[in-house]
């Protein structure tokens, strides 16, 4: 099964931390208690950064320099 789109408005941060293991210590460093969090299966970027007061734009592409290996 392909990854969906890291940046898929739609996509559950559990399935994200799945696909992209890593991207946890991306949330970590921003003290986000999403890693483990029972909510995460139904959580999406934008409810996270909603949640945390980040700013959605730079935390995506954090996100994609993860990915990437450039973090």
């Amino acid at each position: 099964m392909s990854a969906p789109p890291l940046d898929d408005p739609d996509l559950p941060l559990a399935e994200m931390m799945t696909h992209w293991p890593q991207t946890v210590p991306v949330f970590l460093s921003h003290r986000m208690l999403c890693v483990g969090c029972l909510i995460n299966p139904f959580h999406t970027i934008v409810d996270a950064c909603r949640e945390y007061d980040l700013d959605e734009i730079a935390f995506v592409e954090e996100l994609k320099a993860a990915v990437s290996g450039g973090r």
